[in-house]
């Protein structure tokens, strides 16, 4: 849907320009779509090219083109890119007429039947939701999620949707880009991860970045640039002795040069804590086989023999997903060797089946799902999520962000007692391993065997372990259980028990809120009860009447709830469980730490008329001027200013985009800001002296804190400073690297 794309009725009608330029875009549409295409399939498609033409004739979207461009283009995408068919092609050319125009969802189930109406209503947005605790883009997420009990082809479609408003994000003001890149990143591009849609996640990913940090984009994608004829000469030189030796078994093949995108390789930078010159994987050679169905793994791993016969493999890096295929699907050999001047070369291994599932996902999947070699355990993920989904009873974000995490969890690979492999996220404990057997297991789990061995519920898996869950029937779901699971699936399972358990306490609960209430002359009815679990964020009268019960909430709370004209007291911040979130959990954001903090500071320029000095500078990534910043507004509250890159920005932007404000740093002279930096470095006698005398004396910067740690002739030093903006920093930085005896210098994000 196009929520974000501001729709402009037009007076006038399509123009000769407008019509030529509609039909090469739906010539395209028909060219793309490979999947079978007879006549009937042809003339529905091309009646529903029609009808949303029609529909759509008086409106364009902000770039000033005709709006049906849009849905064309969605539909090529669903065609082309993704391998869908004639039911999707359709739902997607009509996907934004029951939204903005007078169509209903009669009309479309009359003319094209239901299947097709049912995939547009899960991709119509919700229009009356409240923004108290979350935004119509997360509420319309889970209602996209929810159709995973139906079709799967609603968020394929939704993705190709995604994927072109990405593609066309230019026209849109600067926070519109941020809210839009921000949930791109936070859910969209993990889910087409998740379906295996490798090629769309890649994109959607780099256009993110591509809008959301544009100066570092550039700057990264013009580094690649300049080493791409390097690259491709080194790639000729490695592939040929190769190659020679595949001619000789009569391979069919085809090598690629694959070169990794920009925000890949910023991750990695981040990640590795180095510059873009020191990664050395910027790119990869892909070996895509063609043969027979029944040879095509011995065939992959003979290609793996040739090949690192010829050059040193480093055995850390082997990865085996063709045994064992991801729980998306994904096939392939990857591993690292020892090309020619010394590099580190990744090389990935495949057949064009294969292939095509890496790219294509779900829909190819199921294009092979008939034959004998391909692996079901995308499908069996879609069945559990489908349980999940149908079984959830968090409020939305709460479920999203727990269903994200599992999205782009790296696996590993348990076993059963029978020998049975499951797949389970990274960081995975007993619990989680006994809730995914079953939920009785998981309610009544003490512990496990692995390897002989008994272990805690707590024990973080590892692949290979194979796992024999000890169960007890005295034993039930705490609440302390939720830092011990990693998995939605086990959290929902965890929730639902205690809730049931918390509901024997209801008829005690109930008793003695009577008589507290008595107390207080107050009726004990809907109202009341309503009243009470709103002013005490409890999650509702079930969570209430336990509490009560168990006498953690008595006549004082209730009467200072009750009557708000009495001081409330913080005791029902006791009561955050996993049942209820604040909007601000885990981001910690406080006033920035000055030198003189009780000068006038204005960071800030709005672009609208909201005029304040208030503001806090995020801990979960210390921002300062010259940084890359985006602010948040809330009601009553301080701006919260973040970095644009920040991990827990990226989840507000997705939850509360409407909150989003443009946020430029407006220097004040004498305001400082608190920064800090990682040093290695050799120790030598008098390093710390020469450290400090650059900081203190020759720039003038007042040092918060020194934290050194020497160990074997190695210094790891963390410095943190007052200090005016980014440029002086970075002056600083470089001239510290002049040192001898430093190694590296890095920012820190965090300061504590």
């Amino acid at each position: 849907m196009l929520s974000d794309n501001v729709r402009k009725k037009m007076a006038s009608t399509v123009t000769d320009i407008d019509r030529q330029e509609i039909l090469r875009h739906y010539r395209r549409l028909i060219e793309v779509w490979y999947t079978r295409k007879d006549t009937l399939d042809k003339w529905m498609v091309r009646k529903a090219f029609r009808l949303a033409a029609d529909a759509h004739k008086d409106m364009r979207r902000r770039s000033g083109e005709s709006f049906i461009l849009h849905p064309i283009n969605v539909a090529t995408i669903a065609a082309g890119e993704i391998g869908l068919g004639r039911t999707s092609i359709i739902a997607a050319l009509l996907h934004d007429t029951v939204e903005d125009t007078d169509l209903t969802l009669d009309d479309i189930k009359g003319m094209f039947g239901n299947e097709v109406a049912r995939i547009i209503d899960g991709l119509t947005k919700i229009d009356e939701i409240s923004i108290s605790t979350t935004t119509a883009q997360a509420e319309t997420l889970k209602k996209i999620l929810l159709t995973l009990t139906d079709d799967v082809r609603v968020i394929l479609i939704k993705l190709a949707d995604r994927l072109h408003n990405m593609r066309t994000l230019d026209a849109m003001p600067r926070e519109k880009q941020l809210k839009i890149a921000s949930e791109t990143l936070f859910i969209y591009a993990p889910l087409a991860f998740r379906l295996g849609l490798y090629t769309i996640k890649s994109e959607l990913e780099e256009l993110a970045f591509k809008y959301s940090q544009p100066e570092l984009y550039e700057e990264i994608n013009s580094q690649i640039e300049a080493k791409k004829e390097e690259i491709v000469d080194y790639f000729y030189n490695f592939k040929l002795p190769i190659e020679a030796e595949l001619l000789k078994l009569d391979y069919k093949y085809e090598v690629k040069l694959h070169q990794k995108t920009a925000y890949s390789i910023w991750q990695k930078m981040k990640a590795q804590e180095v510059s873009f010159d020191e990664i050395y994987n910027t790119f990869s050679f892909d070996f895509v086989l063609d043969g027979d169905a029944k040879d095509e793994k011995l065939q992959c791993w003979v290609t793996y023999s040739i090949i690192t016969s010829i050059y040193k493999p480093n055995n850390k890096r082997l990865r085996d997903w063709i045994s064992t295929p991801k729980a998306n699907g994904y096939e392939a050999i990857h591993c690292t060797v020892m090309g020619p001047h010394g590099k580190w070369v990744d090389v990935h291994i495949r057949s064009i089946r294969m292939e095509e599932i890496a790219n294509k996902g779900y829909a190819a999947y199921w294009k092979y799902k008939d034959t004998s070699n391909v692996d079901t355990s995308l499908e069996n993920w879609l069945k559990k999520t489908q349980l999940l989904l149908l079984e959830n009873e968090d409020n939305t974000f709460d479920f999203i962000n727990d269903f994200k995490k599992n999205l782009f969890a790296e696996e590993i690979f348990v076993f059963t007692p029978k020998g049975e492999i499951i797949n389970m996220p990274q960081h995975a404990t007993v619990l989680d391993f006994a809730y995914a057997i079953h939920t009785d297991v998981g309610n009544a789990c003490i512990g496990a065997n692995i390897d002989r061995k008994m272990h805690p519920i707590d024990h973080k898996l590892k692949s290979g372990d194979q796992v024999e869950v000890i169960t007890s029937k005295v034993q039930k779901p705490r609440d302390d259980w939720f830092k011990f699971v990693v998995t939605a699936r086990a959290k929902a399972r965890i929730k639902a028990a205690i809730r049931q358990d918390r509901k024997s306490f209801r008829a005690e609960g109930m008793s003695k809120m009577d008589a507290i209430l008595k107390q207080l002359n107050i009726e004990h009815n809907k109202n009341t009860i309503a009243q009470i679990v709103a002013g005490s964020r409890i999650k509702g009268s079930v969570d209430l009447y336990y509490y009560v019960a168990k006498d953690m909430i008595g006549l004082k709370e209730i009467k200072e709830i009750l009557h708000p004209s009495e001081s409330r007291i913080s005791w029902i911040r006791s009561f955050w469980s996993p049942f209820s979130k604040n909007k601000n959990t885990n981001t910690s954001p406080k006033r920035a730490d000055t030198e003189n903090p009780t000068a006038e500071q204005q960071p800030i320029n709005y672009k609208s008329d909201f005029n304040t000095s208030e503001y806090i500078a995020s801990d979960c990534c210390n921002p300062i001027p010259g940084d890359n910043v985006m602010g948040l507004m809330f009601p009553n509250e301080p701006i919260q200013v973040h970095k644009v890159d920040c991990p827990k920005a990226i989840e507000l932007m997705s939850q509360y985009g409407n909150n989003i404000v443009k946020a430029k740093w407006k220097q004040k002279e004498g305001i400082k800001f608190l920064a800090g930096f990682n040093i290695k470095a050799a120790d030598n006698m008098g390093f710390i002296l020469k450290v400090s005398g650059i900081i203190t004396e020759e720039f003038q910067i007042n040092i918060r804190s020194f934290n050194l740690k020497s160990t074997e002739g190695l210094i790891d030093l963390n410095t943190t400073v007052y200090i005016e903006n980014t440029e002086t920093l970075n002056k600083l930085i470089s001239r510290l690297k002049k040192l001898d005896e430093i190694i590296k210098i890095t920012r820190l994000e965090k300061i504590t």
